[in-house]
């Protein structure tokens, strides 16, 4: 499942490829593909695509006509991709949504997904602040380390669950969330309100540098991952414990990688991670 690092490679790679390129039509396969903004579409054709922005697992085009903005949401949800055109896929028939540029590196952005957990939203600016608030809470990457510590101070609950959860933390899913509380050595299930502070800033700078190493890798293409240009990530190259299950922990303590079976599979390592009490 594409996550905030193979979002964010997404953006990037749309950004190098179509930033100012016009939009010359859009052609929508499936009417149920896009969540809401449908009658608004014909809009589009014409507008220049002015930027390309990450949200949590998301990403916003922005597109200019005369004076006015919209955007194309699209979340990329469980097996979502968009793909440029010479790129290959498997099951062509899931291609739901076709934009066509003139002007671009590339001709066309496809929106490719099989299972339909992902949609498209059409918004103006007024929408998409309204999508935002609704959907995502403070990014990983640009909150501050004094108001991640803040958020944590306010909340309760295990830990893991709390950085999967999208209107607190957007971006991290199951294979970033394992991999940073491995290296930050905490507990899967470990309750927030008794992490101490000096934890939290470790934890804050774990998810930074985890993320930021992800995302220099291209993300992870652990299943259907594919940047839009058809390449692979290769931060799996580089996992700990996600999916590691039965394998020696890598830190050399003894111990077998375990699977803890709860909301998503959580892979930790019961020495290096207790859940005992600590700082």
């Amino acid at each position: 499942m594409p996550e905030l690092p193979e979002a964010e490679v997404v953006a990037c790679q749309i950004r190098a490829h179509l930033l100012g390129a016009q939009l010359n039509d859009c052609m929508v396969g499936r009417a149920d593909i896009v969540r809401e903004g449908l009658p608004t579409l014909p809009w589009y054709r014409g507008a220049m695509l002015e930027d390309v922005v990450r949200y949590g697992k998301s990403v916003a085009l922005g597109f200019r006509k005369e004076r006015e903005v919209r955007y194309i949401v699209t979340e990329l949800g469980m097996t979502g991709l968009l793909l440029f055109h010479a790129t290959q896929t498997k099951h062509p028939q899931h291609v739901h949504v076709r934009l066509s540029f003139t002007g671009g590196r590339e001709s066309e952005l496809r929106y490719w997904n099989p299972r339909r957990f992902g949609r498209m939203s059409l918004l103006n600016r007024t929408g998409l602040d309204t999508y935002r608030a609704r959907r995502f809470g403070v990014d990983p990457l640009t909150v501050s380390r004094e108001e991640f510590v803040c958020l944590l101070q306010a909340k309760r609950g295990r830990l893991k669950p709390l950085l999967m959860h999208q209107q607190v933390i957007a971006g991290i899913g199951n294979i970033y969330a394992n991999e940073i509380l491995f290296r930050t050595k905490l507990h899967p299930n470990r309750e927030v309100n008794r992490l101490r502070e000096a934890r939290m800033t470790v934890l804050y700078d774990t998810m930074q540098s985890v993320l930021r190493e992800a995302i220099a890798c291209g993300g992870s293409s652990v299943k259907d991952f594919f940047a839009p240009d058809g390449t692979e990530g290769h931060y799996k190259n580089h996992h700990l414990v996600y999916g590691k299950e039965g394998q020696p922990c890598p830190n050399l303590c003894g111990r077998i990688i375990r699977r803890l079976q709860s909301e998503r599979s959580s892979f930790f390592c019961p020495a290096c991670q207790s859940n005992r009490f600590s700082v």
